[in-house]
């Protein structure tokens, strides 16, 4: 069972543990960069069940995104709309737009698999696949068609070093994926997306199944590779949201109630079911 959710003055406390002054400042600053991903108007069916409704916002680039809310509000269905992974279940529709530095990603010639090589997500769930470390993340590679081994060496061991694993597993790349910890899968998961050379990571409750120890390492990675790739993350934990995050989408029942900057969302937050849910009143 999930710990309640601390009081807002509590919550804000937490938005000092990453960084410097100067990072802070920054983040405050990243509603105004510019944009990575605009949702126009969004509207998203199960069928003839709604579960978006109206959904606009702009996702600055080079920033970590969070998206909170109770379960069922909607954060993960938004988050597949981003890279078009709904589109796997039957029955699916939308209306409204999602662009991509202005290119809209439903448009009919947009090729898929080229979108999500740009648009990366990392699971719940660490997903390893059956093979070795070294396989799994020079699997979309290979898929590319790159099969120069020199070449996917250089690349598993730069994608390994930027998810904070390569000192961990230098010695052993040719054992199962399998054999590794939870904590170490899912960073195995994020190298393997980051093998494809993405513009954008989505992220859906990365750390939900991992202990505190192998939490923080993933929060510190994700707050290491916002210097280089845009973030989008789902989570239920509310410090951690204020912990990574540089801007924050508060969503309720389908709807996006309130987006803006983490540190201003959480401290004077303009509508009053935002304050109620990061109080802990509901949720």
């Amino acid at each position: 069972m999930e710990k309640p959710v601390p009081p807002l003055i509590q919550v804000t406390t937490a938005l000092g543990s990453r960084g410097s002054e100067a990072d802070k400042q920054k983040a405050n600053a990243a509603a105004q960069n510019r944009t990575k991903i605009e949702t126009r108007n969004l509207d998203f069916y199960y069928s003839e069940k709604q579960a978006l409704f109206d959904i606009s916002a702009k996702i600055p680039e080079r920033a970590v995104t969070a998206l909170i809310g109770p379960s069922g509000c909607g954060k993960s269905t938004f988050l597949r709309t981003l890279n078009r992974m709904n589109d796997i279940v039957l029955g699916t529709r939308h209306t409204g737009e999602v662009l991509l530095e202005g290119i809209n990603i439903y448009d009919p010639q947009v090729d898929v698999v080229a979108l999500r090589k740009r648009v990366g997500m990392v699971f719940q769930k660490s997903t390893p696949f059956p093979k070795s470390i070294f396989d799994n993340v020079a699997f979309g590679p290979r898929i590319a068609g790159q099969n120069n081994y020199a070449a996917l060496t250089e690349l598993v061991e730069s994608c390994l070093r930027r998810a904070a694993l390569w000192e961990e597993v230098k010695d052993r790349l040719n054992d199962s994926a399998m054999a590794l910890s939870g904590g170490q899968q899912q960073r195995l998961c994020i190298a393997r997306a980051l093998a494809t050379s993405p513009d954008v990571l989505l992220m859906d409750e990365p750390a939900s199944a991992l202990d505190p120890a192998s939490t923080a390492r993933i929060e510190d990675l994700i707050f290491e590779l916002k210097s280089n790739y845009t973030i989008v993350i789902v989570t239920h934990n509310m410090q951690q949201a204020a912990r990574v995050s540089d801007c924050t989408a508060f969503f309720y029942q389908g709807k996006m109630v309130e987006f803006g900057g983490t540190q201003t969302l959480f401290t004077t937050p303009k509508e009053q079911q935002t304050e109620d849910y990061i109080t802990g009143r509901f949720g």
